[in-house]
């Protein structure tokens, strides 16, 4: 081989070398940029409101016994009537009141043991349900349901608040406010986390929403409901 092709095939190798060495090396960085984008922080944000019930489902349902069939029923409508006119009075209007059909048993009928010895035959419930967006009215009125049982009329249930069920209906009100400050939150704590690992906080990677929840504040208050969201939010960290 002469002086020549050595040098050409020289040159070449040489150039090749360069060529992978710079390669390698561009490849290198490209992987330490790429391991640098993979550093992230994982964070919870929370938003919770107390918010009052804008909706009550309220149920009046009361007891009645007897022996005779049609005198039952009549008893039964006559105090359906008590507790109409005393809800009109409170200020309900009558659309917003509503009477479900009486639920008689025949005690006889049914099987129950010793039969002979029951006094009353017949047992019947009757209820009536208030509907409504008033809530505060319900709230003052149950305080004075005592005044019907003064009227003979015996109510059912462990309790005259226990049956009412409280609703809050205006979530998409304020969900948008809670997204934010629930995702301020989460940012807030990113940052933090940041600062402590002497990193800077880069833009989001992932972000998921959870479940608006709505419960009781507790179980005295449940008028008042808790609403709670939680965001989950992960960025990624630069030096």
């Amino acid at each position: 081989m002469n002086t020549s092709s050595i040098s050409s095939a020289f040159t070449l190798g040489l150039l090749i070398c360069i060529g992978l060495i710079g390669f390698a090396f561009q490849a290198g960085k490209s992987l330490v940029a790429f391991k640098a984008l993979e550093r992230t922080v994982t964070v919870k944000g929370l938003s919770e409101r107390e918010v009052n019930a804008d909706t009550a489902i309220w149920p009046i349902t009361f007891n009645e016994a007897g022996n005779d069939l049609n005198a039952l029923f009549s008893d039964m409508q006559k105090k359906n009537s008590i507790i109409t006119t005393f809800l009109a009075e409170q200020g309900f209007p009558a659309e917003a009141v509503s009477i479900a059909p009486p639920g008689i048993v025949d005690k006889q009928a049914q099987g129950y043991s010793g039969s002979a010895n029951i006094k009353f035959r017949y047992s019947g419930r009757s209820t009536i349900t208030v509907y409504t967006e008033d809530v505060e009215r319900v709230l003052q009125t149950r305080k004075r349901l005592v005044e019907l049982g003064k009227k003979g009329i015996a109510f059912s249930g462990q309790g005259y608040q226990s049956q009412t069920e409280f609703l809050f209906t205006g979530l998409n009100r304020i969900k948008p406010d809670m997204i934010q400050e629930a995702t301020q939150n989460a940012r807030e704590v990113a940052e933090k986390f940041a600062t402590d690992s002497q990193s800077l906080l880069g833009k989001i990677k992932q972000a998921r929403q959870g479940q608006f929840s709505i419960n009781n504040r507790d179980s005295n208050t449940p008028h008042i409901k808790k609403v709670r969201v939680v965001s989950t939010i992960t960025y990624y960290l630069r030096d």
